[in-house]
């Protein structure tokens, strides 16, 4: 059994940072998805549609983002990575600064 996540996160409204983002997102530092597999992530899809990024992510049962937020503090290749993306991304609006992802609500399902 897994569980479903959905999140979304802003990039700064800058078509060159888009392109950038993307960019670094078709060629992901292999620590990076060794540390997001490590961390019972089994699959990861990020869209963008405009500024405006969502993910979808499959993980074990036994995953929380406690576990992989202790993980990813003492990986000092992820602390590269996420200082490098926060280049790129900005809050949604609402949201207090420097936080990033936010789990969406599910509000239907077929």
């Amino acid at each position: 059994m897994s569980k479903l996540y959905t999140m979304a996160l802003d990039l700064k409204n800058d078509h060159q940072l888009i392109k950038e983002y993307e960019d670094y997102h078709q060629e992901v530092w292999p620590e990076i998805k060794k540390s997001i597999k490590d961390a019972g992530i089994s699959r990861m899809d990020i869209y963008r549609w405009e500024n405006r990024l969502f993910m979808v992510m499959e993980a074990d049962d036994d995953f929380t983002f406690e576990k992989k937020a202790k993980m990813d503090a003492a990986n000092p290749k992820v602390k590269e990575w996420e200082d490098l993306m926060w280049t790129y991304q900005q809050g949604l609006p609402g949201v207090p600064e420097g936080e990033k992802w936010q789990v969406m609500k599910q509000v239907f399902e077929l």
